[in-house]
């Protein structure tokens, strides 16, 4: 039994080591551009939009359906690249396992 009183305190430090990543992640952000930097967009490691940037130059009241394929290829762009990080991070700390339901 002495066994299974190791892996469970390996399991609580494994937890609260994911505690803490997960906190870390709603701190870091990734930025990506689309439309050649026309369109930049920020988001959180909890894939969140934390920010959208315009230029106005992009701008045209003749062409709004460009601008929205521009908006939300950086969006989309940037979620991405949030569940990247995410996912780089989480393998650091489970040593490269895929454990279904982590984040």
């Amino acid at each position: 039994m002495q066994g299974m009183g190791n892996v469970m305190k390996q399991a609580q430090k494994l937890q609260a080591k994911m505690q803490r990543l997960q906190e870390e992640m709603a701190e870091k952000t990734v930025e990506t551009t689309s439309g050649g930097g026309m369109v930049k967009v920020v988001a959180s490691g909890k894939q969140q939009v934390l920010s959208i940037q315009i230029e106005k130059e992009v701008v045209d009241p003749d062409d709004v359906e460009m601008l929205q394929d521009l908006i939300l290829a950086a969006v989309n762009d940037a979620l991405l690249k949030s569940q990247e990080m995410v996912t780089r991070e989480m393998s650091k700390l489970t040593g490269g396992l895929n454990i279904p339901g982590l984040m």
